[in-house]
């Protein structure tokens, strides 16, 4: 691995961290929108797989303007966020409960992704890459976005999961 010498290197070494992201993201989409009974939440999966796809053009277009190669690093910050989500997905949960525990591994992918473009979107800025930071900033209005409408879903959702029927668990069947 090349030593990090300078922001550039930072630069790019964060970018990378950022496509392998959104590439793992563009994998775990679909099996989100498949575990959502939302239709609704299922849709917003969809739309932003469809998003996601475009952000990820967008950082091989930045790569491709600073002749580098998208590929070389695995973020495992998205790897474990992923993760997390997937055991959402295999819970024994009621529908409304685990369409609950979907926004919640969703938002904090979003969360993730807006520290990680704002912080990217700044480097670009110091090193006076205009057009990258156009496109990063782009990307972290999207990703703003995409976050308040999960909020927006888990707002009807999480009152659907708390009225659910209550069915005893293991700790109350003492």
């Amino acid at each position: 691995m090349p030593k990090i010498n300078n922001l550039r290197d930072v630069y790019i070494e964060q970018l990378k961290d950022l496509y392998s992201a959104e590439s793992q993201l563009i994998k775990a989409l679909p099996k989100m929108a498949k575990a959502a009974t939302s239709t609704d939440l299922a849709q917003g999966f969809e739309d932003h797989l469809e998003q996601t796809k475009g952000h990820a053009e967008r950082l091989e277009e930045i790569f491709e303007a600073l002749d580098e190669k998208p590929t070389g690093k695995k973020c495992k910050a998205m790897e474990g966020l992923i993760k997390e989500g997937a055991e959402a997905i295999e819970e024994d949960a009621s529908d409304e409960a685990r369409d609950a525990m979907l926004i919640a591994a969703a938002q904090r992918v979003e969360h993730y992704e807006i520290a990680a473009y704002g912080t990217v979107k700044t480097y670009a800025k110091l090193l006076g890459e205009d057009d990258a930071l156009e496109l990063l900033e782009e990307t972290l209005q999207e990703e703003v976005e995409t976050d308040e409408k999960l909020t927006e879903a888990a707002e009807s959702i999480n009152v659907e999961a708390e009225e659910a029927e209550e069915e005893p668990t293991a700790s109350s069947k003492r």
